[in-house]
């Protein structure tokens, strides 16, 4: 009887000590949103705003994450010019410095009822941006798909960087924006 109490009990303590392990590889993250904005002609001038799911400002800090979550970021584009123009974003995703690519690292809920994703990689806002306006958000939360973020990246700094460009619409008609002229080349894009 004592011999079964004894296994019991090494039985138990082995439990807490794997549960203990196992709760130090739930490693924390960093994601960092980082907004560029990219003035591609003429006077054509836009922000970047990133919010929170509560609304404030996205920090630059960045949030501490884990594979799996889902973390609210808002990414609205507003034109701060007096001209109309047609928008794209692009998504440049990374783990410091090794880029990845989307399906690796982030899933986000793209506003498709107000913004086109193309082979090109690039989403298009599908209306025409007058000037003071704001879009409809991007997209409004980020999930960290876990299966590529694995324990070889604990303690790195996941970057999700949202790039934007844009032309005018005045005497440049298209039928849809990715088919507007004067898009600027996406080879050796400047992100800052």
């Amino acid at each position: 009887m004592a011999g079964t109490r004894r296994k019991l009990a090494l039985i138990a303590i082995a439990a807490i000590f794997v549960t203990l392990l196992s709760q130090n590889t739930l490693a924390y993250y960093s994601l960092i949103g980082k907004a560029t904005n990219v003035v591609t002609s003429g006077d054509i001038q836009l922000v970047i705003h990133e919010y929170t799911a509560d609304g404030s400002p996205f920090p630059e800090e960045g949030v501490y994450i884990i594979p799996g979550d889902i973390v609210g970021k808002t990414v609205v584009i507003e034109n701060v010019c007096g001209h109309p123009f047609y928008l794209r974003v692009r998504l440049v995703n990374g783990i410091d410095s090794q880029e990845l690519s989307a399906e690796e690292v982030f899933r986000v809920n793209l506003n498709e009822s107000a913004w086109t994703s193309r082979e090109d990689g690039c989403i298009y806002y599908n209306e025409i941006l007058q000037p003071g306006e704001s879009t409809p958000p991007v997209f409004t939360q980020v999930e960290i798909v876990g299966d590529k973020v694995d324990q070889n990246y604990i303690g790195k700094t996941l970057t999700l960087t949202v790039t934007a460009q844009a032309v005018q619409s005045e005497h440049n008609p298209a039928q849809h924006p990715w088919e507007a002229a004067g898009w600027p080349a996406l080879d050796g894009e400047v992100t800052g």
